[in-house]
């Protein structure tokens, strides 16, 4: 994140100003010294115009483009083994695992887990991104707020919506969700807005 920042010459205040959270925050996150919500994630992902697998899971210098890739014949395996995806614990209790070798661009294929208690965002302040959520909860009961309605979730239960909608997603219960999750066409407008009643998931 760091190094993306630098790369495009955007300070430490300037940054945290687009996002809506503090400067001390914003290194906090860089120095490993704090983990990001759901919400302030996308945001940042948003600004630098990356996709959570350039953010989370691959160093910038090191990110191999596909034009290389076909250069040096390099074979990436496809399969990824159970629970040996790459992941990462956001701060409220979410964890997100990628279930992909590498992520295509712009789309964010995962398996999430939702402790008891967890939840994307606060309960005052909803989030929203580009892009189009699709969902299939596996275990436990997701509560999914889009815009003014809220919807339960349960085992063999999905969802789809416009991510440019307020939303928030928590667990119902004490009993961790366990789902697959898409978001597809995030990086479409990274720029929209965040606010205390109207950040991202």
């Amino acid at each position: 994140m760091r190094e993306e920042r630098l790369r495009q010459k955007i300070g430490v205040r300037e940054l945290a100003r687009r996002v809506g959270v503090s400067a001390s925050l914003i290194s906090q996150v860089e120095l490993g010294k704090a983990s990001p919500s759901v919400g302030t994630l996308y945001a940042i992902a948003g600004e630098l115009r990356l996709s959570l697998d350039e953010l989370l899971f691959v160093p910038t210098a090191s990110r191999p483009t596909r034009h290389r890739q076909a250069e040096s014949g390099a074979a990436i395996d496809p399969v990824v083994r159970r629970g040996s995806g790459k992941s990462i614990q956001l701060a409220s209790g979410v964890r997100w695992e990628r279930l992909t070798p590498q992520t295509p661009q712009d789309v964010d294929f995962l398996y999430v887990i939702y402790d008891a208690g967890g939840a994307s965002s606060p309960e005052d302040s909803l989030m929203r991104h580009s892009g189009t959520e699709y969902g299939h909860v596996l275990n436990g009961r997701l509560g999914v707020t889009i815009g003014f309605e809220t919807y339960e979730l349960g085992p063999g239960d999905s969802i789809s919506f416009e991510s440019t909608m307020p939303h928030r997603l928590f667990t119902v219960g004490e009993e961790p969700v366990e789902a697959i999750w898409f978001v597809v066409g995030r990086r479409g407008d990274p720029r929209i807005g965040l606010g205390p009643a109207s950040s991202t998931s």
